[in-house]
Parts: C-alpha cells; structure tokens; sequence
C-alpha cells in the first residue's frame, strides 16, 4: 500500500505536467495572434515563453536541460546536413548552431 505523501506528490507532479502543456498551448495560440497583429515586442515575449514552457516540461518529464540542450544541437546539426529548406534559403540552421556555440563559451 502506497503512502498518502506518495500519492499526492504524484498527483501532484500529473497536474504540474498537465498544467505546463496546457500553458504551452496557450502561449502558442498566443503566438499565432501575435504574429497576426505584427508586434514585434508581443512576439518575442510570446516566443520566449514558449520556450520557457518547454523546457520547464521537458525537466519535469525527466529530460535534465543539457540534455535538451544537445537534442536541440542534434536537430539543428541534423537540419543542415539534410540541407533542410530553412537552411538553403536562408541559413538559418548555420546560424543558429552558431549562436548555441557561442552561447556556450559565455
């Protein structure tokens, strides 16, 4: 028989996750209208809460932020080797993976 301490520190924690995808969701919505109104300032506040978001649920589902970090560098690695459209276009890939080194070294 698990202990009451047990049980609500599950619930607990299910409800922080759900909470957290439900907050993702909403920042992406919020995301879409951003974009729709053009606000520059609205974006880049909606933008980094979505990251924020993410990467807050991605620890609480067991995924530590270096670890996050280098699937991040995996895909964007991954994105230009494929010459991935974004890439080709407008090097997008090549300058973020830039930015995440140099970031690094900070």
């Amino acid at each position: 028989m698990s202990s009451p301490g047990l049980q609500g520190s599950l619930a607990r924690h299910v409800k922080t996750v759900e909470w957290l995808k439900a907050e993702l969701v909403a920042s992406v919505a919020s995301l879409l209208r951003a974009s729709l109104d053009g606000d520059g300032e609205a974006l880049g506040e909606t933008l980094a809460t979505v990251v924020v978001a993410t990467s807050v649920l991605a620890r609480r589902l067991g995924i530590d932020y270096d670890d996050l970090e280098r699937k991040v560098a995996a895909q964007v690695r991954a994105n230009i080797q494929e010459e991935h459209q974004l890439e080709r276009w407008y090097g997008d890939f090549s300058a973020l993976e830039r930015h995440l080194r140099e970031s690094r070294r900070g």
